[in-house]
């Protein structure tokens, strides 16, 4: 069967009109995504209404999220946190890290570390990845919970296997000064590299340390100048301070 995003949305309309909540969410998200109808989010937010009002949770989920970015309906985190929360008591992953993100900034709701770090564990058990990159910030830096560096890295690499790149980053933090685990900056490399190989400039900026200095790496002052470009070229303003930095010391060795 040819794909067809227009017949997909007649369809789902008919069985929305009679009330099927799956199909008025899904109806929705055509709306939301402009395929098979013309984007609209305010359609997008009419139907995710109606099949969120019978309780169906990726429903809940999406009009949250048209609420926390004002899209289709006036910008309201505390109705976003709401619909959140209804989809995260059903045990919908990303509502509940959502919700837990809610708290940690106090949008929508009081600002409380202790509930967002129930809510990202919740999500974290489930294996949804930047629940359990949120929950490592909060124990690394004892936000709502007791700090604890050994289960920052826990979390981190659980995140980190599933190829978070912050995560990645900030385990090779771990792995470099030794907080939570045992010392290693060849290990740090190796988790500042994946991070870096996605973009993520912090990652690069430190892996380009690790090849300045020789640490866990073979120095390497022409590599170390590749990644501090890289994370430069995304406005690292201690990689571009790095990149002039090692650049005047070229200009200044005398010639052999």
């Amino acid at each position: 069967m040819t794909k067809d995003d227009a017949q997909a949305a007649v369809w789902y309309r008919k069985a929305a009109d009679q009330g099927f909540a799956q199909a008025q969410s899904n109806l929705g998200l055509l709306y939301e995504n402009g395929r098979g109808v013309a984007k609209d989010d305010a359609q997008a937010a009419v139907w995710y209404r109606k099949a969120a009002d019978q309780g169906y949770a990726l429903a809940e989920f999406n009009l949250g999220f048209l609420y926390a970015s004002g899209r289709g309906v006036p910008k309201d985190e505390a109705q976003a946190a709401v619909r959140f929360r209804r989809a995260a008591d059903q045990g919908f992953a990303q509502a509940q890290s959502n919700l837990g993100l809610l708290y940690a900034s106090g949008r929508g709701v009081a600002k409380d570390d202790a509930q967002a770090s129930v809510w990202y564990r919740k999500a974290a058990d489930q294996g949804f990845a930047q629940a359990q990159y949120d929950l490592g910030v909060l124990y690394e830096y004892g936000r709502g919970v007791t700090k604890d560096d050994a289960q920052a890295a826990v979390w981190y690499r659980k995140a980190a296997d599933q190829g978070f790149a912050q995560a990645q980053s900030n385990l090779g933090v771990l792995y470099a000064t030794g907080r939570g685990v045992t010392k290693d900056d060849a290990q740090a490399a190796i988790w500042f590299r994946q991070g870096a190989d996605q973009g993520f400039a912090q990652a690069q900026f430190n892996l380009g340390v690790l090849y300045e200095n020789g640490r866990g790496v073979a120095k390497d002052d022409a590599h170390a100048a590749v990644w501090y470009r890289k994370a430069a070229d995304q406005g690292s303003l201690a990689a571009q301070d790095a990149l002039r930095r090692l650049t005047s010391q070229q200009i200044a060795k005398p010639s052999p």
